[in-house]
């Protein structure tokens, strides 16, 4: 099965996306947004920008735990990853953001 998109609102009115894989678990969450409309640009930056090695930063939180963002040509981050037990299992969210990042479902929970 494919991944894709579940636009959700949370309780303090704000907006914000994650992307699934085939087997339902989150690869990727967006930042908080005001309006639905900006979490939606946000959905097509993701779909514009998943297939291109330059726009995934592989970086270490400081409890040592890799990680990864997406960003944007204009460098703003579009989502970030969960945290990984090592860096062999982040780079697979790297490849599974790529395989379903494209998708064209999105899944309106708003």
């Amino acid at each position: 099965m494919a991944g894709w998109f579940e636009l959700e609102k949370s309780s303090n009115g704000q907006f914000r996306f994650v992307l699934k894989a085939g087997n339902s678990e989150t690869i990727l969450s967006s930042e908080q947004y005001e309006a639905k409309s900006s979490a939606q640009t946000g959905i097509a930056s993701v779909q514009t920008n998943c297939s291109s090695d330059e726009r995934f930063e592989k970086k270490i939180s400081s409890n040592g735990k890799p990680y990864f963002t997406l960003k944007a040509a204009n460098h703003q981050v579009i989502g970030t990853s969960q945290m990984y037990a090592s860096e062999q299992s982040r780079d697979v969210g790297i490849a599974s953001v790529k395989a379903n990042g494209a998708t064209t479902t999105i899944k309106d929970n708003t």
